[in-house]
């Protein structure tokens, strides 16, 4: 892809992830606007508003997936996995946006989106974990099924109220819980 088609192609999802979380009937041509964009160009990217959103999706899921990863390069493993969780909680919140955007084009079973970036998700978070067991900050034993449920109620939150204060303290009592039973830092985990 050329790069200017690149940029448009960045720009839309960028534009489109704002929009669609923010009001689901968001028309097209709006986004396409917004975005700077003609509708040829928007239209030649995404077929139908179905194909955008999932598109959306896609591109979200990797961001946040990507970031772990960039964390632990950056900061101490602990300290990675907090940060981490402040962006899985944005993701939530764009998450219920997209699948009410998704359910209002029709079309595409309930779950969808879960179901696409579970895995994706999934591996992100064994990737973090593994790094904090290795450093002795978080009790030995947790896999990503065990923390995924525990920040489960990051998607129950209500996107409209205050969410972020909500998901800040959701997502600190999950570190103190994780750290609670840590052999600490230098200690290597005994294999079970």
């Amino acid at each position: 892809m050329r790069s200017d088609a690149q940029r448009n192609r960045e720009r839309i999802l960028a534009v489109a992830l704002a929009e669609l979380t923010r009001s689901a009937d968001t028309p097209l041509s709006a986004i396409a606007k917004k975005a700077g964009v003609g509708q040829g160009t928007f239209y030649r990217n995404f077929h139908h508003r179905e194909a955008l959103i999932l598109e959306v999706y896609r591109h979200l899921v990797q961001q946040v997936t990507d970031a772990a990863a960039r964390l632990l390069a950056n900061r101490a493993p602990d300290g990675a996995l907090r940060e981490w969780m402040d962006r899985l909680a944005r993701f939530a919140m764009a998450e219920a946006g997209l699948a009410e955007a998704l359910g209002s084009a029709g079309g595409t079973p309930r779950g969808t989106l879960t179901k696409l970036g579970h895995g994706p998700l999934r591996s992100a978070v064994a990737l973090l974990l593994r790094a904090n067991a290795e450093a002795g900050t978080i009790r030995p034993g947790v896999t990503p099924d065990d923390f995924l449920l525990a920040v489960a109620g990051l998607w129950r939150l209500d996107r409209q109220g205050d969410w972020r204060s909500r998901a800040r303290r959701l997502s600190d009592l999950v570190m103190d819980g994780l750290r609670a039973g840590a052999p600490g830092p230098g200690t290597r985990p005994q294999d079970d």
